[in-house]
């Protein structure tokens, strides 16, 4: 299946119905945010079959991971959402110092405008409509791109917004890259952008030529650290859990393990186990292993197979887009799977023998998105002190992503800005200063000639 790409004239069309919407100053009004979240959260029950049908079309997802990983998180978010919306939005008063008197000042929320996102193919509903939670909230309209990778999610992500909401506020632009430059030819008022590092880029520069903030959810080379007093079958556990979940197909996915060189025989064994208890003796046949989304991303996965010694798994098969979680040894630090961002159910194994050794290792390499460190809290807590990254876990994998109450994003490498809960409203907001003065009493200090210099020395 292809999708049909938007005409160049087509999306001119959108965008600037979109903004003469705006204009009008109809998203500004906060009843007509929430009457629109509750809309997209109605629709997200209306269509819930149809997306995890569509989702198992492209990826193989189980209905139970395509709702807990895809529409869950969305729901969960509408929902915070329109219970915080009136507070979120209410002026916020600020303090205002002696030498202003008697001016008070004031913090007002405003929209930014018309803006565009951007999302990719691996969590391709999450990725797409949890960021349009936050355009809604923040009275913003919004055009939407989803990935061409996954088609069948895509139509039906097109068809969704099309019965629920006008054009001139929400609309689906579809196509290829090609798609994407004619889309950032446009001028908008925020871009919000989840991809690749590379991606990223060329997104910045088609915004800085308007000179349009820009929110980038990246990527990059997760680490994960077993220390010598981590609980190896739960380490192994999660880690398990958290590289197979859309088969490694995850931008905060663990991409290579630091393992302290005692309890490497032990991991391995444990994480064949867990393993089998998840996805059993053959994944192929499991009905919640996920398949690589393309031959093209299947083929650079393989290839990474040879850059190690296969200390487990490392089956596959190219007719299913199928390559079976699998752990690499003895791998070279410039080798492509130390180098790329693997997106996939491969992971190479690194020892070491001190933490300190550890931390050095990943402070060489770019910022990641996630780190993730199981053992002892007050070593974990070190290890936050002297590394940088998007998000941390101690003794989990993934799981920072599910607390909509602490922000999401990247730095360096893996992104700028931040995202869920009141994040998401930020991130398409402009807080705005507001200073209110009457016109009485008119103090003469700060005209000229500055009589009283010296009394308004000693305030200012």
């Amino acid at each position: 299946m292809q999708l049909e790409n938007t005409p160049q004239q087509r999306i001119r069309s959108i965008v600037e119905a979109q903004k003469e919407y705006f204009r009008s100053g109809v998203t500004l009004d906060v009843s007509f945010r929430r009457r629109m979240l509750q809309r997209l959260h109605d629709a997200l029950a209306r269509w819930e079959k149809p997306l995890c049908d569509a989702l198992r079309e492209d990826l193989h997802k189980s209905y139970e991971e395509a709702y807990m990983t895809e529409l869950s998180i969305i729901s969960g978010e509408v929902r915070k959402h329109m219970r915080h919306l009136r507070s979120w939005t209410r002026p916020e008063r600020r303090r205002t110092p002696l030498k202003m008197f008697p001016s008070r000042s004031r913090i007002v929320t405003e929209p930014l405008g018309t803006a565009l996102i951007i999302a990719p193919w691996n969590y391709p509903v999450q990725l797409l409509l949890n960021p349009l939670v936050g355009a809604i909230s923040a009275g913003c309209t919004a055009v939407l791109k989803p990935s061409p990778y996954v088609p069948h999610v895509s139509l039906t992500i097109e068809r969704m917004i099309a019965e629920t909401f006008d054009e001139r506020y929400v609309a689906v632009v579809q196509g290829n890259r090609e798609v994407n430059t004619q889309l950032l030819e446009e001028r908008y008022d925020v871009i919000f952008f989840t991809g690749s590092p590379s991606l990223g880029r060329t997104v910045m520069k088609a915004a800085a030529e308007h000179l349009t903030p820009v929110v980038l959810e990246l990527g990059g080379k997760s680490p994960c650290i077993v220390d010598r007093d981590a609980d190896i079958e739960v380490a192994a556990r999660r880690i398990a859990w958290g590289k197979t979940l859309n088969a490694g197909q995850t931008c905060i996915a663990p991409d290579y393990l630091l393992l302290h060189h005692s309890v490497r025989e032990r991991f391995v064994e444990a994480f064949a186990r867990e393993l089998r208890r998840m996805h059993g003796d053959d994944a192929s046949r499991s009905p919640h292993f996920v398949r690589i989304v393309n031959e093209r991303a299947y083929d650079r996965l393989v290839s990474y197979l040879n850059d190690g010694d296969v200390v487990l798994g490392g089956r596959h098969s190219r007719e299913e887009r199928y390559i079976e979680p699998t752990l690499l040894e003895n791998v070279a630090d410039d080798a492509p799977v130390m180098t790329d961002e693997i997106f996939g159910p491969i992971c190479p194994i690194r020892c070491f023998d001190d933490i300190d050794e550890a931390i050095s290792y990943i402070n060489r390499r770019e910022k990641p998105l996630a780190l993730y460190y199981f053992g002892s809290v007050a070593t974990g807590r070190h290890v936050v002190s002297r590394t940088s990254s998007g998000g941390v876990c101690i003794n989990d994998t993934i799981m920072h992503i599910v607390n909509d109450d602490i922000p999401f994003g990247g730095v360096g490498h893996s992104g700028m800005g931040r995202y869920h809960g009141r994040d998401s409203f930020e991130a398409f907001s402009h807080r705005r200063s507001v200073v209110i003065t009457p016109t009485w009493p008119d103090l003469p200090f700060r005209y000229m000639p500055y009589r009283f210099f010296r009394l308004i020395k000693r305030i200012l």
